[in-house]
Parts: structure tokens; sequence; C-alpha cells
């Protein structure tokens, strides 16, 4: 069972696209993503209607909740209050922009699947098991006390923008990156494939190259967006 996992594209199509064109080369048996299809870019809807077009099965991000649930906040524990103003006015942009048909298309996404192939059990969330915004950094404390409760094979989260892979004991973790707002120190989307293959299980981190300045600049040009979100994306970075 071959199975990619993309995550936060936050209204990023032309990232979006990339990728799909890039996992259509794969030979994968399914697509999940794990949420946060909107927020910071500038194309909600356009993201969405993809998502839908290529019927991708898809786990509710805190974004997601948060503008199809018409919350005040994104639910994305910003210590800045720089950061959480600048979060405030992507919440406004988005929330003014997503269509009501797509909002009710978020707020009806699933928190969570579960899947078996080839005897390895598999659950797809956004944050952690415990909390749709709990940030599952590698090496972390949550992400031990997380998989030390985990009663599936193979947990798959995103959320923290950065992809990897990793063991805890016989159970492993698998963070899906980001393809629209990647904090890897690169601009380029990124996404996971994970090969289950009888007992054994592969995963491949891949990076795809699309035209991250189109995205930057439409921030850029947008009245309500800060500027300060064209760097994000043109450098990859968190901050």
């Amino acid at each position: 069972m071959k199975i990619a996992v993309i995550s936060d594209i936050h209204s990023n199509i032309y990232a979006l696209d990339k990728v799909i064109e890039d996992i259509k080369l794969k030979n994968v048996d399914m697509v999940v993503c794990t949420g946060d299809l909107v927020g910071y870019g500038t194309r909600p809807n356009e993201v969405i209607y993809k998502i839908k077009e290529e019927k991708i099965l898809t786990i509710m991000g805190n974004y997601d909740d948060a503008i199809g649930n018409l919350k005040i906040v994104c639910g994305c524990d910003y210590k800045d209050p720089k950061d959480a103003q600048k979060a405030g006015l992507s919440m406004q942009f988005t929330s003014y922009e997503t269509t009501d048909e797509n909002k009710l298309y978020l707020r009806n996404l699933p928190k969570e699947a579960i899947f078996t192939f080839n005897n390895k059990a598999i659950r797809f969330v956004h944050g952690s098991t415990r909390v749709i915004n709990e940030y599952l950094k590698e090496n972390s404390k949550e992400a031990e006390e997380v998989m030390n409760e985990l009663v599936e094979d193979i947990l798959v989260c995103g959320h923290t923008h950065i992809p990897y892979a990793k063991y805890y004991g016989e159970k492993l973790l698998v963070n899906a990156g980001s393809v629209g707002k990647p904090k890897t120190n690169k601009p380029d989307a990124n996404y996971v494939i994970i090969n289950i293959c009888d007992t054994n299980v592969e995963v491949e981190i891949i990076e795809v190259c699309y035209d991250f300045e189109k995205m930057a600049k439409e921030i850029e040009e947008n009245g309500i967006l800060p500027n300060d979100f064209a760097r994000l994306i043109r450098e990859g970075s968190a901050k």
C-alpha cells in the first residue's frame, strides 16, 4: 500500500497544483491530506475546489475548524502578539474570501481517520491524537507522550510544517510537512509517501519546486494579508 500524504496547504493553489502533478507520477494507491487547507495565502476557494475535484480524503485542521465554524482565532498558539495580530488579519481575509459552501465543507471534515493495510493500523490526524492544534515536533516531549499512548502502528500528522519520520519503539510517527507554507528554510513544497509492504514501512520525504514568487506577489498585492507572509513563502521560514 503506497499512500501520499499532503498537509498544510494554506490557500496556496500554486504549490498544491504542482504537488498533485508530482503525486500522479508516483503510482500511489491513495492520497490523504492532514488538514489546514486555508489561511495565510490568497486562494482558499481554489484549494478547496482542487481537493474536492481530486477526491482527496482530508482531515480537519485547526484553520479549517476556525474558518468553517466561524471562530475568531485560528488556534495557532502564537506567543508573540505581533504574530497573533498577523494571524488575525489572515483570519479576517480568509473568512471573508471563503464561500459559504466551502465553509460548510470545512466544518464537516472528519477529525481523524483510521485504516489497516497489510496488518498495519495507521491513524491520520492534524495536530495530535489529543488536540487538533498540538505540535508534535521531532524529539519533543509531546510526541513521546502521544506515541506511548498510541494504539495503532503508525500515526500521521501535520501542523508543524516540517516533514519527518521517527520510530518510538515499534510505533512510527510521520509528519507530512507542508505543501503551501513550509518551514524547512526552503521555499519548495513538501509531502511524504508511506509505503507499507508486508511488515516493512518506508517513508519518503519529497520536495517539489513551484512558482512561489507568484504566491508571494499575490500576498503583497492583497489589501489585508501582511506582506511578511510573502517573505515566509520565499524563505520557507517559520519566522
